[in-house]
C-alpha cells in the first residue's frame, strides 16, 4: 500500500507574496473520498485550524493540497496532514483531536520566524498503558512530566488549568495500581473554596471531601470505569484523605496524589512532604496563579519550589498556555491574565 507522500510543484518551489514564504504540496494517498472528508472536516473546518496555527495557506483539488507559507512551518503542516491521514482509517477526526495533534507538533512560532524547540531523551514521546487503552503525552512538557513520575519518588506539576497535570497523574497511578507496583492509591486535596464560602457539607468524611476530588474521581471513572472505582473505594484500594488528617500517617508502597496543592499552607506542605513512605510515589500539582488561600498566608507550593528545586531524586515539570489541552481560548485567556499580572507588577507603586 502506498503511503502519502510529499512533492515538490514541477519547475520548482513557487514564491508566495514574499520571498520566504515557499509552497509545497502534498499527494495523499491511497485515495479515499471517506478518508478525505474525515481529514479536511465540515467546510473544511480541520485545514483553517491548521492554517491558524501554523500561520500557511493551504489549498487543495481532491487528494493534492498546497500549502504556502515559511519554510519550516509549510513542511510541519505537510508532516501533520500526513500522520492525521493515517489516523482517518481508524478515528473520527474533531476539532478538538486536531488541537491534541497540534500540541505534538514540538514548535515554536512567532510572525517572522519558525524554530524548533529542542527534544532530549526527557521530553521524548512518551506512554501510559492502562486497561482501557493508551494515554500519550501530548508534547514536550507532558512527556517530561511523565517521564519524571515513572521515574522519580516525587513529581511536581505546576501550570495552569487545562494542561492534564492532574489527568497525568491519575494515568500514571492506575499504570502503577495494575502493574502491582503500589498496592493502593491515595487522593489527596486540601478543602479550601474557590472564593465561595459552602458551609457546613452533610455526609460521612468522604461524601465531604468529594466535591473537592471531583476532578481526579472522572479521571479514575474514565479509566477504570464506575463499577471498578467504587468496589476498590470498598476495599480501601483507593483512599480519600483530606489533608488535614494526614498527619501522623507513613504512607509506604502507595501512589499519592496531592491536586490543587497551591492552597496549602508552608506547614501543611511540609506535613505532606514528610508521610513518604518506602515504595510510594508522590506526585503534587497545582497552579501558583491561582492560589485561594487568605492574602496573609503563603502558598506553600510557592514556597517549596525555591526550597527543593535543584535536587535530581526530585522532578519539577513546569507547564505553560501552550500545554493547554483544552478549548484553544483557554490558552488565549491563561495568556492574557499572566500580561495582565505582569503590567500590575511593573507598575512604578509597586517598585
Amino acid at each position: 500500500m502506498k503511503t502519502s507522500k510529499a512533492v515538490k510543484p514541477a519547475g520548482g518551489s513557487k514564491a508566495a507574496t514574499d520571498s520566504n514564504r515557499h509552497s509545497l504540496t502534498l499527494l495523499l494517498e491511497p485515495e479515499d473520498n471517506v478518508r478525505l472528508t474525515n481529514l479536511c472536516g465540515q467546510f473544511d473546518q480541520h485545514l483553517r485550524q491548521l492554517e491558524k496555527h501554523f500561520d500557511v495557506e493551504i489549498s487543495n483539488r481532491g487528494f493534492q493540497f498546497q500549502i504556502t507559507g515559511l519554510p519550516l512551518a509549510a513542511q510541519k503542516t505537510i508532516n501533520l496532514l500526513q500522520e492525521l491521514y493515517k489516523t482517518t482509517v481508524t478515528e473520527q477526526l474533531a476539532p478538538e483531536n486536531i488541537h491534541l495533534y497540534l500540541q505534538e507538533s514540538n514548535h515554536v512560532i512567532d510572525e517572522k520566524r519558525v524554530i524548533d524547540t529542542s527534544v532530549d531523551d526527557e521530553s521524548a514521546p512518551v506512554s501510559i498503558h492502562t486497561r482501557k487503552g493508551l494515554i500519550r503525552g501530548r508534547g514536550p512538557n507532558q512527556n517530561y512530566y511523565i517521564r519524571g513520575v515513572q521515574t522519580h519518588d516525587l513529581t511536581f506539576g505546576i501550570g495552569p488549568a487545562g494542561t492534564g497535570k492532574t489527568y497525568l497523574a491519575v494515568a500514571c497511578a492506575v499504570e502503577a495500581l495494575e502493574r502491582d507496583e503500589v498496592r493502593r492509591i491515595i487522593l489527596v486535596r486540601p478543602a479550601v473554596e474557590a472564593g465561595e464560602k459552602l458551609g457546613f457539607l452533610p455526609g460521612d468524611l468522604s461524601q465531604k471531601v468529594d466535591p473537592y476530588l471531583r476532578p481526579m474521581y472522572d479521571a479514575l471513572y474514565e479509566m477504570l470505569g464506575f463499577e471498578k472505582v467504587d468496589k476498590l473505594i470498598e476495599k480501601n484500594v483507593i483512599e480519600v484523605a483530606p489533608l488535614a488528617y494526614m498527619r501522623g500517617r507513613t504512607l509506604n508502597d502507595s501512589f499519592i496524589i496531592m491536586d490543587e496543592a497551591q492552597n496549602t499552607t508552608k506547614e501543611q506542605m511540609k506535613m505532606f512532604l514528610t508521610r513518604l513512605g518506602f515504595g510510594s510515589t508522590a506526585v503534587v500539582t497545582g497552579d501558583i496563579t491561582q492560589v485561594d488561600l487568605p492574602s496573609s498566608q503563603m502558598s506553600g507550593l510557592k514556597h517549596i519550589i525555591g526550597i527543593l528545586q535543584g535536587i535530581k531524586e526530585i522532578r519539577f515539570a513546569f507547564f505553560e498556555s501552550k500545554d493547554v489541552v483544552r478549548h484553544t481560548l483557554v490558552q488565549r485567556i491563561v495568556d492574557l491574565y499572566e500580561q495582565h499580572e505582569t503590567k500590575l507588577d511593573n507598575r512604578p507603586d509597586k517598585k
